[in-house]
């Protein structure tokens, strides 16, 4: 029987893509070994910078996907909003400020990428530690690591074919391990 909705290829992919996100996002070692908050907030700020390095590396040649994958993303959070039971009339604001937030974290980390790596290296650690951090005590935090693991990952997509991705096929490196530091 031939189903009369076929989902276009993009959205396809950035369903795809947009798991890979989401499983990397819930890996327990950023939550009980690096110190990322295991809240709905925490979880939202691994989503939102596991999203942060897909968008950066298709913004150029796929904007179209991008776009794809910002929409599904955000289609999910409104959905995942209403089952936690926020109220109708409340999900769109919230799904706003999430947007924004999003849009905020995804400046930050960009800008401090783009800098020199000496400079960047400041700007990203104050970046994590504003946006990844911000509810915990410093002794608590690991912006280091999590900068080191940053910069790995950025370049591990760097890595992915263009075809890779238009499948749907992402590869965040390796995760970041027990202890690690900025020098690992």
């Amino acid at each position: 029987m031939a189903s009369w909705f076929v989902r276009p290829a993009a959205a396809v992919a950035a369903a795809a893509l947009y798991e890979a996100i989401v499983g990397r996002a819930r890996d327990p070692s950023f939550y009980t070994a690096h110190g990322v908050p295991d809240t709905t907030d925490g979880r939202f700020d691994m989503i939102a910078l596991h999203a942060f390095f897909v968008l950066r590396r298709l913004k150029h040649e796929h904007a179209g996907l991008a776009q794809t994958l910002f929409d599904h993303m955000f289609a999910d959070m409104d959905r995942s909003l209403r089952e936690m039971g926020v109220g109708d009339l409340s999900v769109g604001r919230r799904v706003k400020e999430m947007a924004a937030a999003f849009y905020g974290r995804v400046a930050a980390y960009d800008a401090a990428l783009d800098r020199p790596r000496e400079n960047g290296d400041v700007a990203l650690l104050d970046a994590i530690a504003r946006n990844i951090y911000r509810q915990i005590p410093p002794a608590a935090q690991n912006p280091a690591a999590m900068a080191g693991y940053v910069r790995r990952a950025v370049a591990a997509l760097e890595d992915v074919s263009d075809a890779a991705l238009a499948r749907g096929e992402v590869d965040f490196g390796e995760p970041i391990g027990p202890g690690e530091t900025a020098d690992d």
